[in-house]
């Protein structure tokens, strides 16, 4: 689980910024989030049980009674509750039955053009003018691409980070021309869930500071890739993750 304590990760393509020191307000929110999110099923099911409770309550005290003698003050009570209630419900389980996949054919690498110089005319050798008639031109010959071969640089398989964050498939860097990398996940399977971000880590098992932001994740289920920006050294980067950025919680990671 990642730690309630980090600050969360900077916008898309930057790397993470840590700041070691943090109001007591911003570690206490995180840490609310963290547990809530951990422990969502329950409070579902609790939040269940305490309405069903209430409606009970409500019964036996008259309060149903009261309502109906005050309906615009009921209907009021209850739209306010609903429209508490339902997006967090949904928020925090929906992603438990939601499932979307996403197969994008594999990066293909990019021809370089190496062009063939013709001789110079300083390197051209002499001949003495003669009345004969010109020979034909030979145009200069254009330049022609030479194929790069793709290399992966690094690869690792998914590994969920508990019983129910499960995490399937592999990860890999590819050069798809020289200086540039693509991040291929490939037969990748995750637990669903809220914000939902791929990212380089420079830790083998989870996020830490320094970490990339590769992209929001496309799919749950899948093969699919992203390109990595231009500058990108991917020496410093040992896993990519499957990060909640809502929650600051790792879902997956795989280990280059």
């Amino acid at each position: 689980m990642g730690d309630p304590a980090r600050r969360r990760p900077a916008g898309r393509h930057q790397p993470v910024i840590e700041h070691r020191h943090r109001g007591a307000v911003d570690d206490l929110t995180a840490a609310i989030f963290d547990a809530l999110y951990d422990q969502r099923l329950a409070v579902m099911f609790g939040s269940i049980v305490l309405s069903a409770s209430l409606a009970i309550v409500a019964w036996r005290r008259g309060w149903l009674r009261a309502a109906r003698r005050h309906p615009s003050r009921a209907a009021a009570v209850v739209a306010t509750l609903v429209a508490i209630g339902a997006p967090l419900t949904w928020y925090l389980a929906s992603p438990i039955w939601i499932r979307t996949s996403l197969v994008e054919a594999g990066p293909t690498a990019a021809p370089i053009f190496v062009s063939t110089q013709p001789p110079s005319a300083a390197s051209a050798p002499t001949t003495p003018p003669t009345l004969d008639p010109a020979p034909a031109v030979t145009p200069a010959p254009l330049p022609s691409p030479t194929p790069f071969v793709a290399r992966t640089h690094a690869s690792g398989r998914f590994a969920g980070t508990d019983d129910f964050h499960f995490g399937r498939g592999t990860a890999s860097l590819i050069e798809v021309s020289p200086g540039r990398f693509h991040l291929r996940l490939e037969d990748l399977s995750v637990r669903n869930g809220p914000d939902l971000y791929v990212y380089l880590s420079t830790a083998s098992n989870d996020y830490a500071k320094g970490s990339l932001e590769v992209g929001r994740l496309k799919a749950t289920d899948g093969s699919f890739g992203y390109d990595l920006p231009a500058d990108t050294d991917i020496r410093g980067y040992r896993s990519a993750i499957i990060w909640c950025k809502q929650f600051s919680h790792l879902f997956a990671v795989a280990t280059f």
